[in-house]
């Protein structure tokens, strides 16, 4: 048997354990959501690196197009990372090039948006499912009549598209008339100057469905026009819109609205992920779902509403105007993903 003092001599001469290097692919930074999404990245990282698990995180991370992520992704791989995490400009675009990532052995893991890649995974919330959660809402509150405006995101990314889509189904099944439904690039003055002309084309508006980077624009214009009657209005889980919110209530103690979480932390979820599968952990059987089988939906955290308001403006009320609600799922909780 080993002394001690030979077990410590043994293990300090082992080599020691390989820290992975991983690489975030970002295309778009006009969305302070995404800086939000960086910031998240870098903390949870910074446990990873204390631990000696993790090199510096490599960012790539800049306005682009389709072409330019698929640049973005031959830097990191050429850099010679363990994993690429990307944040994808569109569902198809890139799957050429993260096929090519994965069959150099470079794991492939999509955050907030879904690709279709063999071999990559999706960690996200459930974009679709998102939309419909707001949607059945406006639904609800118009009692099942009425006409709308939709403001959007960017056409064709991913969540922009499954959003779209799923909160248009429900409208249409629910007999809800779409006057118009417009891109507003998931930013805030797009977004106001879109409402603002809505608001001059249509003055039969009852609802107005906003996806988040654009809603606290479009309340900014109803107020600037302040019609007779206010529609109700889908909002977002930001600190702007909360705040704005608050400032309706107090002359419009009847406004109706909402803010479904949208939290960038789902992408420091999919880091943890991916450092469990580079470990050679396994997912859990049958846990992916998706339209193509490889998504790994993190729970949407929480929907602001009339009713618990107060908690949710108390958590904002003193963050800058561009703060998400968020949340980062923990070690504990993404090892409940493994076998």
């Amino acid at each position: 048997m080993l002394s001690d003092a030979e077990v410590d001599a043994f293990f300090e001469g082992a080599p020691a354990p390989k820290k992975f290097t991983i690489g975030i692919s970002n295309p778009f930074v006009g969305s302070e959501w995404r800086s939000q999404m960086i910031k998240d990245f870098q903390e949870v990282n910074a446990e990873y690196m204390a631990q000696g698990i993790t090199n510096e995180l490599i960012i790539e991370s800049y306005d682009t197009d389709v072409q330019g992520q698929i640049q973005q992704i031959r830097n990191l791989m050429n850099k010679g990372v363990d994993a690429i995490i990307v944040n994808p400009s569109d569902a198809a675009g890139l799957n050429a090039v993260l096929q090519e990532a994965i069959d150099a052995g470079i794991l492939v893991v999509s955050v907030d948006q879904e690709v279709s890649a063999k071999g990559a995974i999706n960690v996200a919330i459930d974009q679709a499912e998102w939309a419909r959660i707001s949607a059945r809402w406006l639904v609800e509150k118009l009692g099942g009549k009425g006409n709308v405006v939709m403001i959007n995101g960017i056409t064709g990314h991913p969540a922009n598209e499954a959003r779209v889509k799923a909160a248009t189904e429900v409208f249409q099944q629910a007999g809800i008339n779409i006057l118009n439904s417009v891109e507003g690039k998931w930013d805030q003055a797009t977004g106001q100057q879109k409402m603002a002309d809505m608001l001059a084309a249509y003055p039969n508006i009852d609802g107005v469905w906003a996806q988040d980077g654009v809603a606290l624009g479009a309340l900014r214009a109803v107020q600037a026009a302040n019609p007779a009657k206010w529609p109700v209005m889908v909002g977002e889980a930001r600190a702007g819109y909360l705040q704005a919110w608050k400032e309706v209530l107090q002359s419009k103690p009847d406004f109706e609205s909402i803010g479904v979480i949208n939290p960038p932390g789902q992408c420091a979820t999919g880091l943890r992920v991916a450092i469990k599968l580079l470990q050679g952990k396994q997912l859990k059987d049958g846990i992916l779902k998706g339209a193509a089988g490889n998504t790994l939906y993190v729970p949407i955290p929480g929907v602001v509403t009339k009713e618990n308001f107060d908690v949710y403006y108390e958590i904002v009320k003193d963050k800058t105007d561009w703060y998400t609600l968020d949340s980062v799922m923990n070690d504990l909780e993404v090892s409940a993903f493994f076998k």
